[in-house]
């Protein structure tokens, strides 16, 4: 259905779905943000932010790539949850408008002021969480309102980060109230796709063992997980704090065990998911190691962040951009490529918080990583989202079907 509606839609192609212009966009805005970031880390360059450079770079990550990402995908599943008609063409198109209004108020915030920056910013998720409840409800879809919960919970701590960094300097809870979210819908949504579309794949391709379904095990896992992170999000990591994180960070590694990751080695685009993954329960476990006093916090965030949320937001667009455009669901070159630059750069970040005397090279590759991975995805799949999948098709090698 959903496809029928999108082959009916007259305007340009990029407007057809709520994943083509948002994981386009956001794929450049998270490549050029580093590009920018690492300059304004060595203090070699500067914008006009009432955000300290630090909390400039977290937020434009946290809550300005990773919203658009999450609306992408959103709104593309909700028409699929709901049977309802997807949004499309100019309502699509002033959304992306006021999402790209906020990442200019935020980095011009000096100048216009931090509550107009404010308000622009949180406009953004604000029209999003409204649109979402109004289809959620409208379908009868309660089994989904979880994830539009979490996104609310998103837009309230994108309004705290502003106010935190106004009033007191520097953002500090809010920045955990977002990575919290982060996980708990990677947690979430991953837990339902990735045994499904490895279930699917191996009925066809690789019979025996399958994925176990999303059951009661997993909703306690997500439930202790909620419970471990506002614990987190609330104090600093203790002894209890750690030995919480470490059993939620266990009990993740089964989750992802059940999901017979290790018999999807020969489809890329299916064991970047269970990659992607496993930097959750890893989060989790150097969260714990920080709690103990043997490790910096910073290197669980960076697990979560550079790798959960960097990697399985990279296999999610991918995936999504080749399935719903009709193209075979199998990883080309580009996209190993991809997909390779996204771990480098999850694994050095990580590193240079392990290993601070080599911090500076690993920091540069980390960044490389980074914004190959982002900036490749907008090259390789750019076209493909745009309207031109012939040449989207012969950027990533693969022959363009005939007509």
């Amino acid at each position: 259905m959903a496809g029928v509606r999108s082959r009916d839609f007259q305007g340009w192609p990029l407007f057809a779905n709520s994943f083509r212009p948002f994981f386009l966009f956001a794929a450049i805005q998270a490549g050029l943000s580093i590009l920018v970031w690492l300059p304004m880390f060595y203090g070699e360059l500067s914008v006009i932010s009432a955000f300290a450079p630090r909390d400039w770079h977290v937020h434009e990550m946290l809550y300005g790539f990773l919203p658009a990402v999450i609306t992408g995908f959103l709104f593309t599943a909700i028409p699929n949850w709901t049977g309802r008609l997807p949004i499309q063409g100019t309502s699509l198109g002033a959304l992306l408008v006021v999402w790209l209004a906020g990442r200019a108020a935020v980095a011009l915030s000096a100048e216009i002021g931090w509550a107009f920056a404010l308000a622009v910013d949180a406009a953004f998720l604000a029209l999003v969480v409204a649109a979402a409840m109004r289809e959620i409800i409208a379908g009868g879809n309660w089994r989904n309102l979880p994830v539009v919960g979490l996104v609310l919970v998103l837009l309230g701590g994108n309004v705290a980060f502003h106010l935190e960094a106004h009033f007191s300097g520097a953002a500090d809870i809010s920045i955990r109230i977002g990575i919290s979210v982060v996980v708990l819908l990677i947690s979430l949504i991953g837990g339902r796709i990735i045994p499904s579309f490895t279930r699917n794949w191996l009925v066809k391709f690789n019979p025996g063992r399958v994925p176990v379904p999303f059951g009661r095990f997993d909703g306690v896992v997500i439930g202790l997980s909620a419970l471990a992170l506002i614990a987190w999000i609330l104090i600093p990591l203790n002894l209890i704090a750690g030995a919480v994180m470490a059993l939620v960070g266990m009990l993740h590694l089964v989750r992802l065990a059940r999901w017979a990751g290790d018999r999807t080695t020969r489809e890329r685009l299916l064991v970047i998911l269970h990659i992607g993954y496993a930097f959750v329960p890893s989060g989790f476990l150097l969260n714990a190691l920080a709690g103990f006093g043997v490790l910096p916090p910073s290197a669980g965030i960076h697990a979560w962040m550079t790798g959960a949320a960097g990697v399985m937001t990279l296999a999610v667009m991918t995936r999504a951009s080749l399935g719903h455009t009709g193209q075979a669901l199998t990883a080309s070159l580009a996209t190993k490529g991809i997909y390779l630059a996204i771990i480098v750069a999850a694994l050095a970040r990580v590193a240079a918080v392990l290993l601070p005397s080599h911090s500076d090279v690993l920091l540069h590759i980390a960044a490389c990583g980074w914004i190959v991975a982002f900036l490749g995805f907008a090259v390789a799949f750019g076209p493909l989202l745009s309207g031109n999948p012939r040449l989207a098709l012969a950027t990533r090698g693969m022959p363009a079907p005939a007509r």
